[in-house]
């Protein structure tokens, strides 16, 4: 099967063929080319998505990505974006390996094609040429033999008249034989260029038509071949990068399957759990015997009085706590933290102060590092005085010393409040006979071994009170609560609103500029101020946003604000 051949007579039509080849291998390097486009703007779309969901660093979404799932989405990210990796790697290998290659392979093609082309033009020239010489010397040939006839019918006409005369003849028969040398001579000229022209056209259709064509045949089946390679490359360019793909797939299966709904669920304990114990069961009173209740104020009155109080965690008292740790946000977010967390549920105070102990006991080992080193740069000085001067070093060393006191005096401070937190939540061997809320009435606990020996406040904060008077006077509050619905706190002095405040948080009440109101409780250190407008209308505001003013006589009043 040689083009040489077959198809000796459609020059024109390979020529239209191998063009159409080079563009069809060109449209293939557009294809890959916009492939590989398509695979760099998915890359860049899923880093930017990978970007997009990431948590912010040092922010509270951070905080929330502590759990199972949500640390498993963030490897599913990860694993995204190194996905996304790879296909940038499939773009940069498919232009180094084809697009590039082939570009320069194409330029190369064009050369030879017009090489080889110019040589078959050529070629048919120099037949044309050889056929345009065979045509002349033919008609030559043509046109000597018929002069020849003519002269050689005039003179036998001339031979024949008697009345010419016999110079005439003679002149008549010498320009015959001239014409006939003239047509042998053309004659055989015309053999000779014949011959030749058939040789040539021999050689042409034979040797190097069929060169040419062999040539074109061959330059056509390598781009062929070519093309067929880089669609291989193509694939294997894709097949290169699976096994990462796959990677990525695995670790983003594994991170899903690394998930644990549990420690999530105990996560969530540990991020809210406030250490209080849930509220008992409340003692049905009986008024139809109306003698209950006076025993009831009287044993009060006792408690009050005798400062042994027997304790019991239900009723109204203990379901007073929630409100207060509502109203403990408000307190956060109006800056209101106090340095030992005492704003916080027992549980989160604990995880703060622990949180607080292990910051400072980080702080002091490095301290400490640094004043080693110092401590061994100065033995070197003193053993080489010509390095340095050893007492350029005491001031630091002083310094770094008394960082390190501050600290521990610092740290004491916080393990103190820890160790305080730490003694009041209720051990885990209790927690199973706590769950009725009652403690066992053979072996009643102390005022000091409870949660509520803390005395709470309207942001949720619990303020140590020293004295057992300061004891009791949290215990009667406690019994108060328990009859607010019957009996509503008195007030306990005055107060004229100095701005205008907008009550939007629970437990709160809005106030207008200049309004009077009456105060029922006043501000315990937490900077609430606890007011009423009328029966129905009761809660806090800020202490510096009102004027106050306590009656003297009232229960309770201390100061004038």
């Amino acid at each position: 099967m040689s083009w040489g051949t077959e198809l000796w007579d459609q020059f024109d039509n390979l020529e239209k063929h191998t063009q159409w080849g080079i563009d069809i291998l060109e449209k293939y390097i557009k294809f890959v080319k916009e492939r590989t486009e398509i695979e760099l703007s998915y890359a860049k779309q899923l880093r930017n998505l990978s970007k997009k969901y990431q948590p912010k660093k040092n922010s509270k979404e951070e905080e929330e990505y502590k759990y199972t799932s949500c640390k498993a989405f963030i490897s599913n990210l990860n694993e995204m974006n190194d996905y996304a990796g790879q296909h940038e790697v499939i773009s940069e290998n498919m232009a180094s390996q084809i697009i590039v290659d082939l570009a320069r392979y194409v330029q190369e093609l064009k050369q030879e094609r017009k090489s080889n082309f110019h040589d078959g033009r050529k070629a048919q020239q120099h037949i044309e040429t050889c056929w345009k010489q065979l045509e002349s010397s033919k008609r030559r040939f043509e046109r000597d033999c018929k002069e020849a006839d003519r002269a050689q019918q005039y003179f036998e006409k001339m031979d024949a008249d008697i009345n010419v005369t016999k110079a005439d003849v003679e002149k008549a028969r010498q320009q015959a034989q001239i014409r006939h040398q003239m047509a042998e001579d053309s004659k055989a000229d015309y053999s000779s260029i014949l011959q030749k022209f058939n040789h040539e056209q021999h050689e042409y259709y034979h040797t190097h038509i069929p060169n040419i064509f062999q040539k074109i045949q061959e330059m056509e089946e390598r781009r062929i071949v070519r093309m067929g390679e880089s669609m291989k490359t193509y694939a294997e360019v894709d097949r290169q990068v699976i096994p990462i793909i796959g990677k990525c797939l695995d670790g983003i299966v594994k991170a899903a399957e690394s998930i644990d709904q549990k420690n999530d669920s105990q996560l969530v304990i540990e991020a809210y759990k406030s250490g209080f114990e849930p509220p008992g069961d409340i003692e049905f009173e009986d008024y139809t015997q109306p003698m209950k209740r006076t025993v009831s104020d009287n044993s009060l009155s006792n408690s009050r009085g005798e400062g042994k109080p027997d304790l019991k965690f239900g009723g109204k008292s203990k379901g007073k706590l929630w409100p207060f740790i509502k109203k403990n946000k408000l307190s956060l977010k109006l800056g209101a933290t106090p340095e030992d967390f005492s704003n916080l549920p027992p549980e989160q105070r604990r995880k703060k102060l622990q949180q607080k102990v292990d910051e400072l006991n980080k702080e002091i080992q490095k301290e400490m590092d640094q004043r080693d080193a110092i401590t061994k740069m100065k033995d070197v000085y003193l053993k080489n005085p010509q390095m340095g001067d050893p007492a350029s070093l005491d001031h630091k060393l002083a310094e770094v010393s008394q960082n390190i006191e501050k600290l521990r005096v610092e740290t004491q401070k916080f393990e103190a409040w820890l160790a305080e937190v730490e003694g009041r939540l209720p051990a885990r061997n209790e927690q199973a006979r706590r769950q009725s809320g009652l403690y066992d009435s053979q072996n009643p606990p102390t005022v000091n071994n409870c949660a509520q020996d803390r005395e709470s406040s309207p942001d949720g904060s619990y303020t140590e009170e020293q004295s057992q008077e300061s004891e009791m006077k949290v215990l009667a509050t406690d019994f108060d609560d328990e009859f607010d619905d019957e009996e509503p706190l008195p007030a306990i002095g005055t107060c004229k609103a100095l701005y205008t405040f907008e009550g939007q948080n629970e437990g709160t009440i809005s106030v207008v500029e200049g309004e009077t109101l009456y105060v029922i409780e006043e501000d315990k250190g937490d900077g609430w101020t606890r007011i009423r407008r009328n029966e129905d209308e009761e809660g806090y505001v800020p202490t510096s946003y009102v004027e106050v003013c306590l009656d003297k006589n009232a229960k309770g009043a201390k100061t004038y604000i």
